[in-house]
């Protein structure tokens, strides 16, 4: 088994990989920058949040608008999830140990739920609030400070939002993540409610207002189902398309002789945490010590070649002679045939169980006593 140079157990040797040398000490050292930089992140969103929320609320004062008050109500939003984001990167940024050997990064795909819950219930009063703009026309007033401060607003959220995205993807976080897509489409808010109030500015058609506020609604609705959706996927182990591809590149990349086919590939994440393991065929006759060897130096290559912070695990399965025409082991003692190609693998050979590689090469499984 090899650990990511991010690894977060401690006393894990790890190996770094622009450096040959082995680092021994408790390796949840390594990941204090990296913790500290997503609190900084989450912290900068809570600060700004909050301003925000008082500057949209002082927006509304000024111009009765209810579309400025769907922005203001998805500001509400933000700053808790920015609190409920800041708790659950403190306790996700915990070392792994006995009870949670995975570490705690599943913390993060619940905060996701929670603000797209949040951000779903908000769509919901703006759009109630918009239903009752339709029968009761807002009485508008001060549209060009309303349309400033708006802007102004709309602006900083811009910002913030990519910071924090690219924050959370530089640091694997999808709680960062999550709250910086929210913050973005909090900045799209800002830019369909500045059109809605010059509409009503320039034709003087104050039912336009309402009617932004309810499209807004329904925005805010989609994204909050999509982060829903997405956290209940991590939370479930859904397949990673994007993971498992990499990985299964990375196979064919690194692939050495002896290594002859990769099977029953599984990939989870807890939070920024990833576990990979998966089956590897080998010659045979190789001794335990020959295959432990190049296994742990393959597994290194390709969890560092994947970019992810975690560990991946192989069990080595004997060839039993059924994979002659693609192992390139020339000076192979027990070989039926003569080696032909090595093909690279794809996604659904890669994730085949020992059962269907079975039934689909037409074999059957043997089983040798242990003790004659």
């Amino acid at each position: 088994m090899i650990l990511s140079p991010h690894h977060s157990q401690g006393g894990t040797a790890i190996r770094h990989p622009e450096s040959d040398e082995v680092n021994t000490e408790p390796s949840w050292l390594n990941l204090q920058h990296g913790t500290g930089v997503r609190l900084r992140a989450g912290m900068i969103s809570l600060v700004v949040g909050a301003g925000l929320l008082w500057v949209k609320f002082f927006a509304y004062q000024l111009t009765g608008s209810t579309a400025v008050l769907s922005d203001a109500l998805e500001s509400i939003v933000n700053v808790v999830a920015a609190v409920f984001a800041l708790i659950s990167l403190v306790f996700a940024g915990r070392p792994a140990d006995r009870n949670h050997p995975y570490g705690h990064g599943k913390i993060e795909y619940f905060a996701a739920a929670f603000e797209g819950g949040l951000i779903t219930f908000a769509a919901i009063l703006i759009i109630y609030e918009a239903g009752r703009g339709f029968f009761r026309a807002p009485e508008l007033r001060q549209l060009d400070f309303g349309l400033a401060i708006t802007l102004g607003a709309g602006l900083a959220n811009a910002g913030l939002g990519w910071f924090l995205i690219r924050t959370g993807k530089a640091t694997q976080s999808l709680t960062l993540i999550a709250d910086g897509k929210h913050v973005l489409s909090d900045f799209l808010t800002s830019l369909g409610v500045i059109a809605g109030l010059l509409l009503v500015r320039l034709t003087g058609v104050v039912w336009f207002d309402p009617l932004v506020a309810a499209i807004v609604g329904v925005n805010l609705g989609w994204t909050g189902f999509w982060l829903v959706r997405h956290a209940a996927g991590g939370l479930l182990d859904e397949e990673d398309i994007m993971l498992t591809g990499k990985l299964v590149k990375a196979f064919d990349t690194y692939r050495m002789p002896g290594i002859i086919r990769i099977h029953h590939l599984r990939a989870i994440r807890a939070g920024r945490f990833t576990h990979v393991d998966a089956h590897v065929v080998v010659p045979e006759y190789w001794p335990v010590d020959r295959a432990h060897v190049l296994i742990e130096s393959f597994e290194e290559r390709v969890i560092e070649a994947c970019g992810v912070e975690g560990e991946i695990v192989f069990h080595t399965d004997p060839c039993h002679r059924a994979y002659c025409v693609q192992c390139d082991v020339m000076d192979c003692p027990v070989r039926l045939v003569p080696f032909i190609a090595r093909p690279p693998h794809t996604l659904e050979e890669a994730v085949r169980t020992d059962e269907e590689i079975i039934q689909a090469a037409g074999l059957r499984r043997t089983h040798q006593p242990l003790f004659e």
